[in-house]
């Protein structure tokens, strides 16, 4: 089954996404699954796992009534409150349904270094100890902070969004790269290759400019922990499904075996989230 493993629906007037404003341009506007079934029909994906988009158990409601609703909703990642000392009664109501695949906390928006705080990494044992998924919203200054989380949790299934967001529009690797070739020595932590077009140079990105950053996740986490992403809608502001999607595929590495390719376009998704 070919899984796009990280993208978005919302409704706007909802009135949870603080960051969709008017401003946003293309994103300012509602997003749900009927707007997306053509593409996915045509780049041969027939589920999608939806992920939270708001810091809100309500929006987490709305994706899972989605999933009841859609059959090409394979699962969602909702949102939890891991700083909060109720996590765990929220944790194990969400539990309850089978839609409920695994959840993100925002942790872009949040203070460094939030993830080691007292109560967050008191809630992660009960995570590590159900072996769920985690999706990590990083960017490369939370690094440092997501190894010494790992240190304590060495077991923690997590995945990494959207690389942890380098900057490709610089062209720099450094410190991103031997940061995660760290995080890639976790056997529990994958990575997803999505978000990447809009962290490349907007006014004329081509996929040359993701290759050493494609490159460099495959050689650390190897074909079996990295999954596609199109992170749509939000890559709407950058390009279209069809171009980011084929801007992995030359991106990749040319030798990738069948195997190999379908694990990184559902395989590896459907066994992270335990579809």
């Amino acid at each position: 089954m070919r899984i796009d493993a990280h993208q978005h629906y919302w409704i706007t007037e909802r009135g949870d996404y603080g960051w969709l404003t008017p401003d946003k341009g293309i994103l300012f506007a509602d997003y749900l699954p009927e707007q997306l079934d053509e593409q996915l029909q045509r780049y041969g994906f027939e589920r999608t796992i939806v992920v939270q988009a708001a810091p809100t158990m309500e929006e987490t409601e709305f994706m899972l009534s989605l999933y009841e609703k859609y059959d090409s909703i394979a699962g969602v990642v909702g949102w939890l409150d891991l700083d909060s000392p109720d996590f765990a009664n929220h944790y194990t109501r969400f539990r309850k349904h089978k839609g409920f695949v695994g959840f993100r906390p925002m942790i872009q928006d949040l203070p460094d270094p939030w993830i080691l705080r007292k109560t967050v990494m008191d809630n992660l044992q009960l995570v590590v100890k159900d072996e769920f998924p985690i999706d990590l919203q990083l960017r490369p200054r939370h690094l440092p902070y997501m190894l010494e989380a790992l240190q304590a949790y060495p077991t923690l299934t997590a995945v990494v969004d959207h690389a942890a967001k380098p900057f490709i529009a610089e062209g720099i690797l450094e410190p991103w790269k031997p940061h995660m070739t760290e995080l890639a020595a976790y056997p529990n932590v994958m990575c997803k290759l999505s978000g990447l077009v809009t962290e490349a140079d907007q006014a004329g990105w081509k996929h040359e400019d993701l290759a050493p950053y494609v490159e460099h996740v495959v050689q650390v986490f190897g074909t079996q922990r990295i999954m596609f992403g199109s992170d749509w809608p939000v890559c709407l502001t950058t390009c279209s499904y069809g171009e980011v999607y084929e801007a992995l595929q030359k991106a990749l590495p040319r030798e990738l075996s069948a195997e190999e390719d379908e694990a990184i376009y559902g395989g590896n998704a459907s066994r992270f989230y335990k579809l």
